[in-house]
């Protein structure tokens, strides 16, 4: 190639470099960096949400009625609630969430619900927020994920994926989709992956139940469940370090280690160069092919708005029936004593209550987080770290991954929830005392 020949091409290469480089710094900004507004420090997608809430108190409580009763019905207009057994079950579930979000909006209903840990928590601290935050994040979301930042991390991270994964190099890109975009993103990259041949059915078994954690936006939620917003950055490159550790471990025990692991497609073998010039190459290349920013942004505004359709209602549905199992039954903490021995290893304060706690996380990952509101620094901290890293929980992922193609039964997602909840809670117990230190010392 000529010199002008490559100058030319570096010039035509420039915008999009800008692109990349522009966008994801406005996707890191708004998801990572906190800001100091009016005495408090946050990050400004948490600004943004606030600010809604407290200058339309009345109006997003309707908004999230309406897409309460939006996805109890589309299902049924969609005709998805019809595929499987699975589905005829969560859909008439959302049928119930919008039973429960109108008894809580127009507060009707037994007196036994209306505690404030019950009805009023679920849809004004939980529902609300996550009906908000979900759509509009998914505004900021089309930077970090839609101009090339994925693709040229996904490169960056190629050398250690089946080393300490188990999985092929391509499925780097699908692990931090899957991390900082949603589940149901990265559940649907690694189906079509799978249908096609590129991964073996242990390879998208590992990723869907390794990789596919709640997104950032979700994260935010539980972060501000239990305040620790002042510590974000620190929960959040924790959370994600212990959730791709307990993965590593989790691929080398049964069920995963035994299943097929032969892929249609081997992955081909990478060529030797520069590897961050390869992965910036990637990076323009995505940015270059981009969809206009404005349409990009209705894209995912339009999947927010479904994700938050899906959830809401499953959120009350479940969320209520968890909540008053919790309360009034002991299976949670008979469930618990499994987790008793790795919170007391793990040097818990109690020990006893955070092992029941993370326990009802099997029905609904924000759960914990709601039985824990008021206990000490440490124990927050750590459930709010597992509710992400065990990853599997009856009201969205499980049946998630049932409608794919991925051969997983509920008992092999049950025996894998536990071993990545029971080694979350050993993980994460570090950066929890270390967390409590921050938060004492006000850094």
């Amino acid at each position: 190639m000529t010199s002008s020949s490559s100058a030319v091409q570096e010039e035509r290469r420039f915008p999009s470099l800008v692109k990349l480089m522009l966008f994801s710094l406005i996707g890191i900004l708004f998801f990572f960096v906190p800001v100091t507004i009016k005495g408090v420090s946050t990050i400004p997608l948490d600004h943004m949400v606030s600010w809604l809430r407290s200058e339309a108190t009345g109006a997003v409580g309707i908004y999230a009625l309406v897409l309460i009763v939006a996805g109890g019905v589309y299902p049924f207009v969609s005709g998805s609630w019809n595929r499987n057994l699975t589905s005829r079950v969560f859909s008439l579930l959302k049928l119930l969430g919008v039973v429960v979000g109108f008894m809580a909006y127009f507060e009707i209903g037994p007196a036994l619900l209306f505690s404030k840990d019950m009805l009023p928590f679920l849809f004004h601290k939980l529902v609300i927020p996550v009906g908000l935050i979900v759509p509009i994040g998914a505004v900021f979301l089309a930077f970090l994920i839609g101009y090339g930042l994925l693709e040229l991390v996904g490169v960056l991270v190629q050398p250690i994926m089946r080393p300490v994964w188990k999985t092929p190099g391509r499925s780097a890109i699908d692990a931090v989709a899957s991390f900082v975009g949603s589940y149901s993103i990265g559940l649907l990259i690694t189906n079509r992956v799978y249908k096609a041949g590129g991964y073996s059915a242990k390879e998208a078994a590992i990723i869907a139940t390794g990789f596919s954690t709640v997104s950032a936006t979700f994260m935010v939620i539980v972060a501000k469940t239990l305040g620790l917003m002042d510590i974000w950055n620190l929960y959040f490159w924790s959370t994600l370090i212990v959730s791709f550790a307990v993965t590593a471990i989790h691929v080398r025990l049964w069920p995963l280690a035994g299943m097929d692991n032969h892929a249609a497609q081997p992955e081909p073998v990478a060529q030797p160069g520069n590897r961050f010039n390869h992965a910036l190459s990637e990076g323009i290349k995505v940015a270059e092919s981009a969809e206009p920013l404005l349409k990009s942004v209705a894209t995912n505004v339009r999947e927010g708005v479904l994700m938050a359709m899906g959830i809401l209602p499953s959120i009350l549905s479940v969320g209520l029936i968890g909540l008053l199992v919790a309360k009034y039954t002991p299976l949670f903490d008979i469930l618990g004593y499994l987790f008793y021995p790795f919170a007391w290893l793990a040097q818990m304060p109690e020990p006893l209550v955070l092992a029941k706690a993370t326990a009802s996380g099997l029905a609904e990952m924000f759960l914990p987080a709601l039985l824990m509101t008021q206990a000490d620094v440490v124990s927050r901290f750590v459930i709010a770290v597992v509710s992400v890293s065990s990853i599997l929980f009856f009201s969205a992922t499980i049946p998630c991954v049932l409608s794919t193609d991925i051969p997983l039964s509920v008992r092999q997602m049950v025996v894998i929830w536990f071993q990545r909840t029971a080694l979350s809670i050993l993980l994460a117990a570090p950066f929890a005392f270390y967390a409590a230190g921050q938060m004492a010392s006000g850094g």
